[in-house]
C-alpha cells in the first residue's frame, strides 16, 4: 500500500475562516487563491502542484570550522531554500551542565587508568574542549547557543530532485557535515524553511559565539580586495566592490545587458580607472560612444569610413616584426590562416575547392612580391587586395574567376578605398579607440575582424598589461569565422597579459552559437545588467541563476546587476563621481543640457575655478 497522504490542506484553517464555497458562483477567499492545486506528502519528498521538494537537516558538524565554511552551499548551482535557527541559552544552565559532563569524563578517564586500560582519544579531546569552553563562558568571553540548519531542495521532476539531493549531500560531505533527510516529516521540513520563522523539526547543535559567527551566510558576496579598481557598491552589505581582473585565472570579461542598462557607462568607468594603473586600453567602438572620453584623456581616436585617410592592409606583414628584432619563425603561414578567416567573412561560405584555390592564390600573391616562408623576406612591402584580385583573374580555373568577382567591389566597385591600401596607423597611445560607426552594417563584421587581427598582432609582439574591449560583439557572432577568431583571442589572451572585454545587448544572438558560450566559459569575470524578459531564461540557463537572481535582473535599475568573479558573486550598483559622470554619460538629455550650458556666455562676475588643457600625446 502506498505510504502517501493525498491532497492535504497545507495551510491549517483558522477558527474564524469562512467555509469553502459550495457552488461556482460563490466568492473565493484569499486562501483559495494562494493555496496550490494539490499537495502530495510522501515519506521522503513533497509534491506541491508540479514541483517536488525534499528537506535535509544537518545532524553532524566538523570539530573545526573556518570563516565562510557555508560558501559552497550558498553558491550552489541550484536553487535552495536554506533556514538557520539560533536559540540563545542561559550561561548558568550551560555551566552547570558542563560541570556535570566534565566530572563524568574525568571519572571515566580515572577509572580507565586504574584498570590499566587505554584512554579513549575521543573522551580526552571532548574533555579538553569542555574545559576550554567552561573557562571562556565563566569569563564572559563566549555565549552559548543552539543552532539548527535546514535545506529544502526544489525540482521540476523526481529525477532532478534525486540528482540535486546527491549533489548537495556530496558538497556538504566534503565539508565533513552529516546530513539526513527528514523522513516522514517532509511537511514539517518545508514549513521550517518557509519564511515564517517556525522551526517545526527542532534538530539543533550546541555552538558558542565564535563558531556561530562563522556561519554568517553572506561573506561569499564580499568582493573587496586590497588592489584593483572600484566597480561599484555591493547591494548585499553596501561594501565596495574593488577588484583586479588580472588576479583571476584569466582577465577576460563578458558584459550582458539590454539597451540602456548601463553597459557602456560601466565599461568607460573601468577604462578611466584602469588607465591610472598603467593599463593600456584598446577599444572597438561601433557607435562613437567613446569619442568624448578619448579626446578628454588625450587618447587616439581612429575612424574608418569612406574617404578617410585611415587604412589597414589585411595582407600587412611589416607590423609583425619589431624594429631591430630578428625572427626565427615564419609569420607568413599564420598570416595566411588568418586571411582565410577574413576572406570567408568577406566572400561568404567557401567550398573545399574554393578554399584550396584561395590558399594557392594567397601564397602566389605573396610570392609575386618576393615574400616567402623565409623570415628574411618578410620585411618587404606586402601585397594589396588588388594584387590578390589580379592573381585570381590570371588563374585558369573558372572557380578563381568566381572568387575574383566576390572581391571586385573592394578593388574597383562601390567599396574601393577601404581595405585596399597600405597600413598607415600604429598603436602608440595608452588609450586607442577604433570607430566603425560610419561603415555600413555589412562592412562592420569585416572591419571588426580586420581591426582585431591588427590589434592581436600588436599584442603578440609587445607584451604588457592591456585591456581589449569589443563593444556590440554580436556582430562577430554573425559569422562563424569571425566568432571563432574572437574565441581564439579569448583562449590565448592570458598568455599575452591581455584582458578581453566582450559587450553585447543581443544576448540571444550571442548565446545561440556554441562559440558564444565558449567565450563565456573562458571569461572569469561576468557582469549581468538589466535583462529583457525574452532573454532572461536563456541567461539563467547559462549562468545558473536562481529565481531571485532572475527577478533582480528583470527589475534592476540602470547600472544595477550581478557581478560574478570566479566562484563569488554579488549584486552590484555601479557608481561614478559627478566629474566621471559628466565625462562618460551618453544620455541625449544630459549631453544636450551640457551643450546648452557651454553656449551660455559667462556673466561679468563669473570666473572659472580651474581650467583644463587637453594635450594630445599622439606621435
Amino acid at each position: 500500500m502506498d505510504v502517501k497522504t493525498v491532497v492535504k490542506k497545507f495551510i491549517d484553517p483558522m477558527p474564524d475562516d469562512k467555509p469553502m464555497a459550495k457552488h461556482p458562483g460563490a466568492p473565493l477567499s484569499m486562501k483559495d487563491i494562494v493555496a496550490p492545486p494539490s499537495i502530495v506528502v510522501d515519506f521522503d519528498n513533497l509534491k506541491i502542484g508540479n514541483f517536488y521538494f525534499r528537506t535535509l537537516f544537518v545532524a553532524g558538524y566538523p570539530r573545526f570550522v573556518s570563516a565562510n565554511w557555508l560558501e559552497p552551499l550558498i553558491s550552489f548551482n541550484h536553487t535552495l531554500d536554506i533556514a538557520m535557527y539560533i536559540y540563545p541559552t542561559k550561561s548558568e544552565e550551560v555551566l552547570e551542565n558542563l560541570k556535570r559532563k566534565v566530572g563524568e569524563m574525568e571519572a571515566t578517564i580515572q577509572s580507565d587508568m586504574k584498570r590499566g586500560r587505554v584512554i579513549e582519544p575521543s573522551i580526552q579531546v571532548a574533555l579538553e574542549d569542555a574545559l576550554g569552553l567552561q573557562q571562556e563562558l565563566a569569563k564572559g568571553a563566549q555565549r552559548f547557543f543552539q543552532f539548527g540548519l535546514y535545506v529544502t531542495i526544489p525540482a521540476k521532476s523526481m529525477d532532478d530532485l534525486n540528482k540535486a539531493t546527491k549533489q548537495v549531500e556530496a558538497t556538504l560531505s566534503s565539508l565533513l557535515i552529516v546530513t539526513k533527510r527528514a523522513i516522514l516529516q517532509m511537511e514539517e521540513g518545508i514549513k521550517t524553511t518557509l519564511p515564517m520563522g517556525q522551526d517545526r523539526l527542532v534538530i539543533t547543535r550546541n555552538m558558542d559565539t565564535t563558531s556561530l559567527a562563522t556561519t554568517f551566510p553572506f561573506t561569499t558576496s564580499e568582493l573587496t580586495a586590497n588592489e584593483g579598481i572600484l566597480y561599484g557598491i555591493n547591494e548585499h552589505n553596501d561594501s565596495l566592490v574593488i577588484f583586479d581582473r588580472f588576479t583571476l585565472e584569466n582577465a577576460n570579461t563578458v558584459v550582458f545587458g539590454k539597451s540602456g542598462s548601463g553597459k557602456s557607462f560601466m565599461v568607460k568607468l573601468e577604462i578611466l580607472r584602469s588607465l591610472m594603473f598603467d593599463t593600456e586600453v584598446i577599444v572597438i567602438d561601433p557607435e562613437n560612444e567613446y569619442e568624448t572620453l578619448t579626446h578628454a584623456l588625450g587618447g587616439e581616436y581612429i575612424r574608418f569610413h569612406f574617404g578617410a585617410t585611415t587604412k589597414i592592409n589585411p595582407f600587412d606583414l611589416a607590423l609583425l616584426h619589431q624594429q631591430g628584432a630578428t625572427l626565427e619563425e615564419s609569420e607568413l603561414n599564420q598570416k595566411i590562416l588568418s586571411l582565410h578567416g577574413f576572406f570567408r567573412v568577406v566572400m561568404g561560405k567557401l567550398t573545399p575547392t574554393e578554399d584550396a584555390l584561395l590558399d594557392r592564390a594567397l601564397i602566389l600573391t605573396y610570392k609575386q612580391k618576393g615574400i616567402t616562408p623565409d623570415p628574411a623576406t618578410q620585411n618587404k612591402e606586402p601585397p594589396l587586395m588588388e594584387d590578390l584580385y589580379k592573381t585570381l583573374i590570371g588563374m585558369e580555373e573558372e572557380t578563381a574567376k568566381g572568387l575574383a568577382d566576390r572581391i571586385e567591389k573592394f578593388v574597383k566597385g562601390s567599396l574601393v578605398g577601404i581595405f585596399d591600401q597600405q597600413t598607415n596607423i600604429e598603436i602608440r597611445n595608452q588609450l586607442t579607440v577604433f570607430s566603425i560607426r560610419d561603415l555600413e552594417d555589412e562592412l562592420r563584421p569585416i572591419a571588426m575582424y580586420l581591426v582585431l587581427d591588427f590589434i592581436w598582432t600588436k599584442v603578440r609582439r609587445n607584451i604588457k598589461r592591456r585591456i581589449l574591449i569589443v563593444d556590440e560583439a554580436w556582430y562577430m557572432m554573425k559569422y562563424p569565422d569571425s566568432g571563432a577568431f574572437l574565441n581564439s583571442i579569448a583562449k590565448r589572451a592570458r598568455k599575452y597579459y591581455l584582458g578581453l572585454t566582450t559587450i553585447t545587448q543581443d544576448v540571444e544572438d550571442f548565446l545561440s552559437v556554441d562559440l558564444g558560450k565558449a567565450i563565456i566559459q573562458n571569461s572569469s569575470l561576468q557582469i549581468l545588467l538589466k535583462q529583457s524578459s525574452a532573454a532572461i531564461d536563456k541567461v539563467a540557463e547559462i549562468f545558473y541563476l536562481s529565481e531571485g537572481e532572475k527577478h533582480l535582473l528583470l527589475s534592476a535599475n540602470i547600472g544595477e546587476g550581478l557581478f560574478f568573479a570566479g566562484p563569488a558573486h554579488a549584486a552590484i550598483r555601479v557608481i561614478a563621481s559627478p566629474q566621471e559622470h559628466a565625462l562618460i554619460t551618453t544620455k541625449p538629455q544630459e549631453l544636450e543640457a551640457t551643450k546648452n550650458a557651454q553656449q551660455v556666455p559667462p556673466t561679468p562676475s563669473s570666473r572659472p575655478i580651474y581650467t583644463v588643457e587637453t594635450v594630445s600625446t599622439n606621435k
